[in-house]
């Protein structure tokens, strides 16, 4: 068996543990008996904690790619571009669910993962700032917006969603009318109704 079977043997043990129970519980006696090799060769490919989730992350993602924002970008209508971009990102929270909870669990007790998690937090900002653009809304409501916007592509907000019965399509149609709603003044319509 060569150095790249092994150390890929490796990479795959560390995605599957880190599915299962997550990058704190991991240690590397798991890791070296999952993939069936000793304790010194796990270190011999990765010597730290970064190196080997950052293997991880990487192993990851060529199997559950983001989407590509430029499926999205040129739509022109704000409300027809959210709608594609989340059922993107919906697919691939649907995909890659069991690892996505495991690292947002994890992350703020490990220094390593935060670091390794901070491109997919770039991408999640770069994206809520695009969506949020062109609803032709004052300074205002668009701060709203954008509150909306961020809230509909968060992870624990489609999950929340789908644990309550919604299907994939049914949240994103909720999240899509929600954020239209604001940008409609809608939403702070029905909340003077509420106040008074």
């Amino acid at each position: 068996m060569g150095v790249n079977d092994t150390r890929q043997r490796i990479v795959e043990a560390v995605v599957d543990l880190h599915e299962e129970i997550g990058p704190v519980a991991t240690t590397v006696t798991a890791i070296a008996e999952r993939a069936g090799v000793q304790r010194l060769t796990v270190y011999r490919h990765f010597p730290d904690d970064r190196a080997l989730l950052g293997a991880c992350s990487s192993h990851w993602f060529e199997d559950h790619p983001l989407p590509d924002p430029a499926t999205w970008t040129g739509i022109g209508d704000p409300r027809d571009r959210l709608e594609t971009a989340l059922r993107g990102l919906y697919d691939f929270f649907r995909g890659g669910a069991p690892m996505l909870a495991s690292i947002l669990r994890d992350e703020s007790e490990m220094p390593e993962l935060a670091e390794v998690m901070k491109p997919l937090w770039e991408y999640m900002r770069e994206v809520a700032g695009g969506l949020s653009a062109g609803w032709g809304v004052s300074s205002d409501s668009q701060r709203l917006v954008r509150a909306g916007v961020g809230h509909a592509l968060g992870f624990y907000t489609w999950r929340s969603l789908t644990d309550h019965g919604l299907s994939d399509t049914e949240a994103v149609e909720l999240m899509v009318g929600l954020v239209a709603d604001v940008a409609a003044g809608q939403w702070m319509a029905s909340s003077a109704i509420v106040e008074e």
